[in-house]
């Protein structure tokens, strides 16, 4: 198969597994800094990642200073990618990495064996499935998660419900209701089993304007239906249990990292995050990979994701010339406790003159507020207090933990307020 166009136009300097907006973006990065040949290896057919499925706005703003339809903010970004020079190729499944950056890609025609000299690990993320979530009850047709509505309504066309139960109050939960009133299916409700709506206000305010009931401290505890989704069962924030019938379940949120490659290859996967663990350049363990976007954490916006992948395509562009620091790890970074859910990047590079990254980022499980404490053998070195709410990034700067002159493990901890 030399004649395929991944082998025949010679060698590949950068490979991006992931045609989302972090993939485009590091890809259009690196023909920007003048990097030969770059291609994207997408598996879909058609490349833009998770937003061509979303026909509603608002994307766009951060890379192109305009509101888009999710689905014009993919076309824009494979657009312009392709105009960079990148080569963007669809139907092309990378089924295993290897050492040193080989990666074997399972196309039409057959399977390749590709060596570029870099490769951008960038596969984003997915919503847990019904198995994961430890949802019981029967097994019938109706429940989905927000990708696949979002799918089978602006990409299929089809209405797969009409009287459905939304799960979960992350932005994704709202993304979802916009879908149904696009698709003219009207949610009985929508549920949270946190005492309080995850997004940010005043996005909570939408079901209450178009007329959906939300109803925070409610939990999910079985689906009904013998068939077809009839109804489900739920517990309130008193403690009672009632049946809401309806004919769909939309799980939303809950996202995991896409990183079955990493798991089932040599990287180093952080148990915390779900994804590689990365230095801050997101260079992974085999120092040829680099990981950017979700991928690295979930889960942020499509903005967020296309700044990193931006950055990510910025620093490889150096790494091919020599310019980016030998890939040691001076500071290993973990949390503890019930708290923190993860820190990320996990590795800190010490001395260095680029910064990569500038923050750490962390997650929070539960509303809290007291301190975040970073411990070593030595005991506490560093300290700060803080307010956080769940899913929602909790920043560090880089340069407040390397100029504590720590070195080797550091583990974060958060110390609840005494009341």
């Amino acid at each position: 198969m030399n004649n395929h166009p991944l082998k025949a136009a010679g060698p590949i300097d950068v490979a991006i597994i992931g045609g989302g907006p972090a993939g485009l973006a590091a890809a259009t990065a690196l023909k920007q800094a003048n990097v030969a040949r770059v291609v994207v290896l997408e598996r879909e057919t058609q490349a833009g990642g998770i937003p061509r499925h979303c026909g509603h706005p608002p994307f766009g703003m951060r890379e192109f200073k305009r509101i888009l339809r999710g689905s014009d903010y993919a076309a824009r970004l494979v657009a312009q990618a392709r105009q960079a020079g990148v080569e963007v190729h669809i139907s092309a499944t990378v089924v295993e990495i290897r050492p040193g950056g080989e990666l074997l890609v399972a196309v039409p025609e057959g399977v390749l064996e590709l060596a570029p000299y870099r490769v951008i690990y960038a596969t984003g993320v997915r919503e847990k499935s019904r198995a994961a979530r430890l949802i019981s009850g029967a097994r019938v047709s109706g429940v989905l998660n927000t990708g696949a509505l979002q799918s089978i309504v602006h990409l299929k066309n089809r209405r797969p419900f009409r009287r459905p139960v939304i799960i979960g109050s992350e932005l994704v939960a709202f993304s979802a209701l916009v879908t149904c009133r696009h698709a003219r299916i009207r949610p009985v409700a929508m549920i949270e089993e946190r005492p309080r709506v995850i997004a940010r206000w005043p996005v909570s305010l939408f079901p209450r304007l178009v007329g959906v009931p939300l109803w925070t401290g409610t939990k999910l505890l079985r689906i009904e239906g013998e068939h077809n989704v009839t109804g489900i069962k739920v517990r309130g924030p008193d403690g009672h249990t009632r049946r809401i019938a309806c004919d769909g379940v939309v799980l939303s949120g809950q996202f995991t990292p896409v990183s079955s490659l990493a798991r089932s290859g040599h990287l180093a996967v952080d148990l915390a995050t779900g994804g590689p663990a990365v230095d801050q350049w997101g260079r992974c363990s085999d120092p040829a990979y680099f990981a950017t976007g979700n991928l690295l954490r979930p889960v942020e916006t499509a903005g967020w994701s296309w700044s990193e992948g931006r950055k990510t395509g910025q620093w490889v562009a150096r790494d091919l010339v020599g310019r980016l620091p030998e890939a040691t790890s001076d500071l290993q970074l973990e949390v503890s406790g019930n708290s923190l859910k993860y820190v990320m990047p996990q590795n800190l590079v010490l001395g260095s003159p680029y910064t990569g990254m500038p923050d750490l980022q962390f997650r929070v499980d539960k509303d809290v507020r007291g301190t975040l404490v970073a411990l070593n053998s030595k005991g506490e070195i560093w300290r700060k207090s803080i307010h956080a709410h769940p899913e929602r990034r909790l920043l560090v700067s880089v340069s407040e933990i390397a100029t504590t002159g720590a070195t080797g493990a550091l583990k974060f901890e958060f110390r609840e307020q005494n009341p």
